[in-house]
């Protein structure tokens, strides 16, 4: 297996993957158009697992300057229970501090106990004092 960057011409796969691991998290923000953005702005720190020439996990990770945060983390079912998850956070992670990011932050739906499991097992806390607002 491989990590390495993610690129644009990940998208169609990822995005498929996505639609697996990840549906209800989607949005019209994760278009093809704003994911080349988002790369962009954030070059080299998004990553894809990759074996035998198939993307079989993904991480979106960047930051605003202040902040880190990692969005649609996700590994193929087929392949979950073998670190593959741990060794992209971990990646994704590093390269935010290596941009002078100390601290980077997950959203996790309420309901998804196995990621609240994961994150909690790579040092994140849950956060009891504050509410998430989108539009």
């Amino acid at each position: 297996m491989e990590i390495r960057s993610m690129t644009i011409d990940d998208y169609d796969e990822i995005f498929n993957m996505w639609q697996i691991t990840s549906k209800r998290a989607l949005s019209e923000a994760d278009s093809r158009e704003n994911i080349a953005r988002y790369l962009k702005r954030n070059e080299g720190m998004s990553l894809v697992a990759v074996k035998d020439g198939r993307i079989i996990g993904t991480v979106l990770a960047g930051h605003d300057g202040r902040r880190g945060f990692i969005h649609h983390m996700a590994v193929l079912p087929e392949f979950r229970r073998r670190h593959i998850g741990n060794k992209l956070a971990t990646e994704a992670i590093k390269r935010i501090f290596e941009d002078g990011i100390d601290k980077t932050h997950i959203f996790c739906y309420q309901d998804n106990f196995t990621g609240q499991d994961f994150w909690t097992s790579l040092g994140f806390k849950k956060r009891g004092d504050l509410f998430v607002y989108s539009r």
